[in-house]
């Protein structure tokens, strides 16, 4: 039995906001434990607040994204990370003229019913 798991088709999720979502890993993929995503925000996309019940670590690969945390604005840039806990309330965007592409890491996996997005 191999001990490695190579992903050669992600799941891309469907979405309505003109953003990429690829999981590599999660639940809807290989594993459930936690979920890597490729992802691709187009310019002045944004996501509802939310309080999700997992950890979220987010690897900017280009362009820049910016993070609404309990009322402080992060603002990361290409090379930069951020580890944002369980049960704090934040809002991702793009508010920018161009797309930003980085990789979302949720511990455990992210699932509609543990992210709790507000209306």
């Amino acid at each position: 039995m191999k001990k490695y798991k190579i992903q050669k088709t992600p799941f891309i999720v469907p979405t309505t906001d003109g953003k990429l979502i690829e999981e590599h890993f999660g639940l809807a993929s290989i594993v459930s434990e936690l979920s890597i995503a490729h992802m691709i925000a187009p310019p002045n996309w944004s996501e509802p607040f939310q309080t999700p019940k997992f950890d979220e670590y987010t690897y900017i690969i280009k362009g820049k994204k910016q993070f609404n945390i309990e009322g402080d604005i992060v603002i990361l840039n290409a090379g930069q990370s951020i580890k944002i806990e369980k049960g704090t309330r934040i809002k991702y965007s793009n508010p920018f003229e161009v797309e930003c592409e980085y990789l979302a890491i949720c511990l455990p996996a992210f699932s509609m019913d543990l992210v709790n997005r507000e209306d």
